[in-house]
């Protein structure tokens, strides 16, 4: 199939999940540029991917968070190692509205706080655990067995349980 035939359908595709997309992007990157250049760089990937993509051996999510969290994961490994400079000028405000102050938006926060605590690879199980995937469906995206699933879900979740008992 050509570039441009193929086109309509990846961009069908893209649109239809771009929810899931900037799921993966959030949870990586707390900067709303970075956020924006991961988002680039895992649609880039799915396009130059898209011709090897075979409807009938996964479901299209299953190969959109396989590559955005592969991406991710890489994208996340390679500013680690090589650092963004400092930035110049003052920073932009945040045009998100703060959450509404109260017991739900401490323990969220908390939540989140204890999420990003964890490695690459955990962060990932979360994800897709709040996405309510199945253990099938984990073990098709990580490209590991049910088995292993289970028992990473079982270490992250009490690893959850004990970072959200310490303190920051």
């Amino acid at each position: 199939m050509s570039p441009a035939a193929a086109a309509p359908d990846f961009l069908a595709v893209v649109n239809a999940n771009q929810g899931l997309l900037h799921r993966v992007c959030r949870l990586y990157c707390s900067d709303a540029d970075d956020r924006q250049d991961l988002y680039q760089e895992i649609v880039l990937q799915l396009w130059r991917a898209w011709p090897q993509y075979r409807p009938g051996a996964a479901k299209v999510s299953t190969w959109l968070y396989r590559v955005g969290l592969n991406v991710a994961i890489s994208s996340l490994r390679q500013r680690t190692r090589h650092p963004a400079p400092e930035r110049l000028g003052p920073e932009l405000p945040d045009l998100a509205p703060p959450p509404e102050p109260g017991p739900d938006a401490d323990d969220l926060a908390e939540l989140q706080s204890a999420i990003s605590r964890l490695s690459d690879v955990e962060k990932a199980f979360v994800l897709l655990y709040l996405e309510e995937r199945t253990y099938e469906e984990m073990a098709d995206i990580l490209g590991i067995t049910q088995n292993h699933v289970r028992v990473k879900m079982h270490r992250v979740q009490d690893k959850l349980r004990h970072l959200l008992t310490q303190p920051a």
